[in-house]
């Protein structure tokens, strides 16, 4: 994943200077990818590294809020893998902490470049089935979830901040309202030796009355669509990762056609940062976007436990 955001941000013309690793067995590796980087094993060291401008931080999510805190408090721009963070709370402090000393905070949500996306936002956008009122995204199987560290919730804080920080993050960018409520459905009832959730399950009501369902789980063992959006023309369907089907109202019939999916394009994350930072170009992937993700999943956990709707604290 470091080697990924280094070439990323090579190829817009930025030029990685450092890199950190605990395992110090990872520097011959480093130097492979990045010969002109130095090497450390010592966040800290790092951030003292002459000519470092941009921090990116790509630890376990719950390193992501004090590590960036640091770098921001430095006054050094940063970039964080998605999920922002843990908590609200976390969020909050990394925006202050960049408004502070007037640094650029970004969150990695490259997925907003998945050619899927882009042509399903794209349909959406034309009005091809008219005004969104429904949508379901869907990820998950019936398999263990794994045992390394994005298994356990106290590291990873649990199932839905893995798929389910694109999905949230793919939603709001498609609806343009603010959220009105969120209820949680959560349960752990299968794979006891490890600590996130076996399944996971939001509802987003947004204000214009919009709903939004997001699941994540690795106990269902029937599968959904990976998207399900209804409209009051027609409707989008996508059932794996390589067809896009599209239902329209026409003269009272429906008319079914494939969508031709886009290419995605990761590295236009990277080019829009180079861009903000050199050019002034607006960014794309504000922080308080990100910190929008992060409310509608810590409400969704509030209400599971409660056994209610929650409105999140950031809308």
């Amino acid at each position: 994943m470091g080697r990924q955001h280094g070439q990323a941000c090579e190829e817009t013309g930025m030029r990685v200077v450092a890199v950190c690793d605990l395992d110090s067995s990872r520097e011959s590796a480093a130097n492979e990818d990045f010969p002109t980087a130095s090497f450390h094993t010592d966040y800290h060291d790092l951030l003292k590294v002459e000519g470092l401008d941009l921090v990116i931080n790509i630890l376990p999510h719950n390193l992501h809020a004090s590590v960036c805190i640091d770098a921001l408090k430095l006054g050094k721009h940063v970039v964080v893998e998605k999920p922002m963070c843990m908590t609200v709370a976390e969020a909050d402090a990394m925006i202050d902490a960049a408004n502070a000393t007037k640094v650029m905070l970004s969150v990695f949500h490259n997925r907003r470049w998945d050619g899927d996306y882009n042509t399903i936002k794209g349909l959406i956008g034309e009005g091809m089935i008219g005004d969104v009122f429904h949508i379901e995204a869907c990820m998950g199987g019936f398999h263990h979830p794994g045992t390394w560290w994005r298994s356990y919730k106290e590291i990873s804080g649990g199932a839905m901040f893995d798929w389910g920080a694109h999905i949230i993050d793919w939603i709001l960018q498609l609806v343009p309202f603010q959220v009105k409520s969120v209820d949680g459905y959560y349960h752990k009832l299968k794979w006891h030796e490890v600590t996130n959730e076996d399944h996971t399950e939001l509802v987003m009501r947004f204000e214009n009355g919009t709903t939004a369902q997001v699941e994540v789980s690795y106990i269902a063992a029937a599968t959904k669509p990976r998207w399900r959006i209804l409209g009051t023309k027609g409707a989008i369907v996508m059932q794996g990762w390589d067809r896009i089907e599209v239902l329209v109202d026409h003269e009272g019939h429906l008319a079914r056609f494939d969508a031709h999916i886009k290419k995605s394009d990761w590295n236009a994350y990277y080019r829009n940062i180079w861009e903000h930072l050199t050019q002034g170009t607006e960014l794309v992937v504000k922080p308080e976007e990100s910190r929008r993700n992060i409310s509608v999943i810590e409400a969704a956990e509030e209400s599971s436990k409660a056994g209610h709707s929650i409105v999140p604290k950031h809308r």
